[in-house]
């Protein structure tokens, strides 16, 4: 009976094909090579060590996000606690016995790379939510009991990425994990009593951060304060931005970059390095391409008839805004400095996978976007 089922219900690949979103794949091709480039701009007219390693990551990572969108949307949900546990056995790893990087403990050495599993744990959380609010209906998710599965699904992970530690991965779980309980149904109010809990709990929480920590929010609050020390990178990251101006001064021309000037150019701060060299139109461009992304993302979500698809597409894609936000909050000044990339842009391996991941989930949900799917006993339909 199951395979009979998926027989009638698959589309074939030349369908699977015909029916997905092209274009999207165009955006993200544009928006990757924006990042080609300003790594190769980066290294001073080079391929290495960045610009070449990234375009054969994102090649790689094409494939994945197609084979992912090619997977029919049901093995996703199949799976998706399956993945959820890999992923938390991952940091549990990072946790006993993982490298150590910049005074953090976020990878797992395999050899060729590192892995960084809080990356990985990004898409397999939303998987795993989705799947849990699938099933459910309003009333259900009204009572509180009901919600301390997927509450301790999310606090779970976020205490292990908070002991590496890595603040900026842990808040997008937590707001990623957010928005997927707010789509599925949970009333604002209970957001307000969690946000209330939290203002009055700061400065508890305040005597938990380590030392660098509390030293970037005080260096956010006055980044003059030590301008050679701790607040740095953001003057510097401002000096650029301001130099500018509205067109830039050249591609490979930024001072502030290309004189040493900018730290972490490659990676955190390369949002900065295009805004001195392209100026505001090259850093609206870059926008422009984020703003279609996350449009795409938003109307797969709208368009799908099941609720695992909703729920996938706008976990994905609120992760997505929350790359681009935090980074180029932070490199502005807006926010503290937390260690996010620039999605696509910056420069490397699990977060760019962890992304295209994400993408072909959305692909997928919009290939299969027709298909109905039961609530209640969907994963059992194999």
């Amino acid at each position: 009976m199951a395979i009979e089922y998926l027989n009638k219900s698959d589309l074939s690949l030349s369908q699977k094909l015909w029916r997905l979103n092209w274009l999207f794949v165009l955006v993200l091709l544009a928006t990757a090579s924006v990042g080609f480039a300003m790594l190769y701009s980066a290294a001073n007219g080079s391929l290495e060590p960045w610009a070449g390693r990234q375009i054969l990551r994102f090649s790689i990572g094409i494939g994945l996000m197609l084979l992912v969108a090619m997977t029919n949307l049901r093995i996703w949900l199949k799976y998706s606690y399956v993945l959820y546990l890999v992923a938390l056995v991952l940091l549990g790893a990072v946790e006993l016995g993982g490298t150590i990087g910049m005074g953090a403990q976020r990878w797992i050495d395999l050899g060729a790379v590192n892995l960084q599993p809080s990356e990985l744990m990004k898409v397999a959380l939303v998987l795993a939510l989705a799947r849990y609010f699938h099933g459910s209906n309003i009333e259900e998710i009204g009572r509180p009991l009901f919600l301390l599965p997927p509450m301790l699904m999310v606090a779970a992970p976020t205490m292990l990425v908070l002991r590496q530690p890595d603040l900026g991965t842990a808040v997008m779980l937590v707001i990623g994990s957010g928005a997927i309980f707010f789509v599925a149904g949970v009333r604002i109010w209970k957001f307000a009593v969690l946000l209330v809990a939290t203002l009055i709990s700061a400065p508890i929480s305040w005597q938990f951060l380590r030392e660098y920590q509390k030293q970037r929010v005080l260096t956010f609050l006055n980044p003059e304060s030590d301008p050679l020390g701790s607040g740095y990178h953001i003057i510097q990251s401002k000096i650029a931005l301001g130099s500018g101006g509205l067109f830039g001064k050249g591609f490979m021309q930024g001072s502030q970059s290309h004189l040493s000037f900018l730290p972490e150019k490659q990676t955190d701060f390369i949002f900065t390095m295009l805004a001195e060299e392209f100026g505001l139109i090259g850093g609206l461009v870059l926008l422009g391409l984020y703003i279609l992304i996350l449009a795409y993302g938003f109307s797969i979500a709208n368009s799908s008839r099941n609720h695992f698809g909703r729920l996938v597409s706008m976990g994905v894609t609120t992760t997505f805004f929350l790359y681009v936000f935090i980074n180029i909050a932070m490199v502005m000044g807006l926010i503290p400095v937390v260690g996010v990339p620039l999605p696509l842009v910056s420069y490397g391996g699990t977060a760019m996978m962890t992304l295209l991941f994400g993408f072909g989930l959305l692909l997928s949900v919009h290939i299969n976007r027709d298909e109905p799917i039961g609530r209640r006993g969907a994963a059992d339909d194999f």
